[in-house]
């Protein structure tokens, strides 16, 4: 009992530590969405008079300082949550968001409950069947965290503050990721298909393949509209990092397939795993993306494994 109150109390101090620590910046991206970054994953917000829109939600124990920013952009409820994956990074905060138990608002309303009923959890069906359904061993995702909405379709619809939210379905990370784009305002919310600061982390376990990342970011850019000389226009929210625009996916896919072609040339030519490691296939991106040579060379073994392996661990 003792080490049990002990390691209760140092787990309780270490989520205080990262409240405590965690600095958040919100910005304006453009028509009705701002961007929450700082609490782990991005998290974007649409406002207005019908209610709050989030895509993805921070860790718990940052959800009060989140919850703060949410209120200074809008006194309205969370009508909807979107989760763009199941990665615990987007889908840290839904219980504390969506449950009276999860934490109190202003005046002890509880959040996300501001004369509503519960917000609607909206995600493509893998992330429901892989919170209801997870590997042997590991706990079932609590009800109150699990999508109450989720679609099989390549795409979803609704309508939130007159304007039309649309969700694609784009395995690329894994089989769950969804983009979220806000039609009136042009903004695209990407999940972790993009995050232009690093290199992308496919979870092959999990349906995930180099292939379907390169068409996900291919529907990105079928989907933004630059405004002039590749320019302006639609703006892009990534999993993680800076806000961006067309161009900057571009060159993102491009890094991709660039590196993909290489490993696969060498994968040709007979080499080895380890020997491919040793030509170093993303030596000219490793520094753009702060990979270290670590990093670096589980990126390529990431994609080696994608182009060589079936999701069974039999050679494509």
């Amino acid at each position: 009992m003792r080490h049990l109150l002990i390691g209760t109390a140092v787990a309780l101090a270490a989520i205080q530590h990262l409240a405590a620590q965690t600095a958040l910046t919100v910005l304006p991206v453009q028509g009705s969405v701002h961007l929450i970054a700082g609490a782990g994953a991005n998290i974007a917000v649409q406002v207005g008079s019908k209610g709050t829109l989030l895509v993805d939600t921070p860790p718990a124990a940052l959800v009060p300082q989140v919850m703060a920013e949410i209120r200074r952009l809008s006194p309205n409820p969370i009508r909807y949550i979107v989760n763009t994956s199941v990665d615990p990074a987007h889908v840290g905060g839904n219980a504390a968001l969506s449950t009276p138990a999860g934490g109190r608002g202003t005046g002890g309303a509880p959040f996300g409950f501001v004369g509503v009923g519960r917000p609607s959890i909206v995600a493509q069906e893998n992330v429901l069947n892989r919170m209801a359904n997870p590997p042997a061993g590991q706990p079932a995702t609590p009800g109150a965290t699990i999508p109450t909405t989720t679609y099989y379709l390549p795409s979803m619809d609704f309508s939130s503050n007159g304007e039309a939210i649309i969700l694609y379905h784009q395995p690329g990370i894994s089989d769950s990721d969804s983009i979220v784009l806000f039609r009136r305002s042009d903004v695209i919310a990407t999940g972790d298909v993009f995050t232009p600061d690093r290199y992308p982390a496919i979870k092959l376990d999990q349906g995930g393949s180099v292939a379907g990342l390169i068409a996900a970011l291919n529907k990105v850019l079928e989907l933004a509209v630059p405004e002039a000389f590749s320019e302006g226009g639609t703006k892009i929210i990534p999993g993680h990092g800076r806000i961006s625009e067309e161009t900057d996916v571009a060159e993102y896919r491009d890094m991709i397939v660039i590196i993909r072609d290489r490993i696969n040339d060498l994968i040709k030519k007979g080499r080895t795993l380890d020997q491919i490691k040793t030509e170093r296939p993303s030596r000219d991106y490793d520094a753009e993306y702060g990979a270290s040579r670590e990093a670096a060379d589980r990126f390529v073994e990431t994609i080696h494994r994608s182009l060589t392996q079936r999701p069974g661990g039999g050679r494509s």
